[in-house]
């Protein structure tokens, strides 16, 4: 639609954990790091908590496409709201264990070791990934705890990643669930953008998309994204993408501060933004219903976008 008016091969911006566009800071450095880790070795459970839209999927995404063909064999599961007998069937056919393994939970049970012995036999290491994991039943949890006990005198046969928003491990905190969190050997926590991150994840999708970052937004713009996004990945995509469209649709470029307001104020974005600040009543930055018509600008956002009505430019990155 407006790729080819802004010199783009692909829309940088889709909801789709592409890995592709990966995007590492040094915290989501550190959770691949981990979640390779927790895939590759018999390390029993990993928990990756991060707020929604913090790029759980996408990172969880990068690691399987990073492990595809290696020794290693991996479910995902990113619907967990299942009842315990269409947990046990989805287990079955995904580990491809004989028919009646779905039917009886002993005779899984006895497939599932007996596979995950097999497979180790052969030094494959096997691996379940569940997505979106603070929508787990209770009854679920208890059987993950079970699962991840499937093991050899001396390794785990069976790495279970538990991927998750922050009620997760405000869960794990219950008593009842005390035996599940001893178990967690791997941990680690996905946090929102700066600015200059914000800045950085925008112009390298465009980038991987074929564009020059500095003659699509205007550094303004990217400042009104961050402000509106809170830094959340996937909300600064609603943002760019529907800025995008719109600045297609005005044939306008680059794309200003004016227009990403315009696109925020439809989606009901400010008054989002300052209920998530009002627990911390950041003095330094007081929370507005609308954007600051004049605000400073973070040192070093010079160097990431090109300006729009000033006397100097930029190039992206030098």
């Amino acid at each position: 639609m407006y790729e080819q008016f802004f010199g783009l091969r692909e829309r940088p911006f889709d909801l789709v954990p592409n890995s592709r566009f990966l995007y590492l800071t040094g915290r989501q450095r550190e959770a691949l790091s981990n979640l390779r880790y927790g895939l590759t070795t018999p390390r029993g459970l990993t928990l990756l908590i991060g707020e929604a839209g913090t790029g759980k999927t996408t990172l969880v995404q990068a690691v399987l496409d990073e492990i595809e063909g290696q020794t290693v064999e991996c479910v995902l599961l990113s619907n967990p709201t299942l009842s315990r007998a269409e947990f046990y069937e989805f287990l079955a056919a995904a580990f491809e264990l004989p028919i009646a393994a779905a039917t009886s939970k002993a005779q899984f049970l006895f497939e599932l070791r007996r596979h995950l012995l097999a497979k180790r036999e052969c030094g494959v290491f096997s691996g379940l990934v569940l997505d979106e994991a603070q929508s787990l039943p209770y009854e679920l949890l208890e059987e993950v705890r079970l699962l991840s006990n499937i093991e050899t005198p001396t390794e785990k046969l069976l790495n279970v990643v538990l991927a998750g928003q922050p009620e997760l491990a405000d869960r794990l905190n219950e008593t009842n669930l005390r035996q599940l969190k001893q178990r967690i050997s791997l941990r680690c926590e996905l946090s929102t953008f700066t600015f200059q991150e914000t800045g950085a994840y925008i112009a390298g999708r465009l980038r991987i998309a074929g564009g020059e970052p500095a003659k699509i937004f205007t550094r303004e713009a990217v400042l009104a994204i961050h402000d509106a996004s809170q830094g959340v990945p996937r909300t600064i995509n609603v943002i760019c993408d529907n800025a995008l469209i719109g600045g297609f649709a005005a044939q306008e470029h680059p794309i200003t501060r004016a227009l990403v307001e315009d696109i925020c104020r439809d989606f009901d974005l400010y008054r989002s933004a300052a209920r998530a600040e009002e627990p911390t009543q950041n003095a330094e930055r007081p929370v507005a219903a609308e954007p600051a018509q004049a605000e400073e600008e973070p040192e070093g956002a010079a160097a990431m976008f090109g300006t729009h009505g000033r006397r100097r430019r930029f190039s992206f990155f030098g």
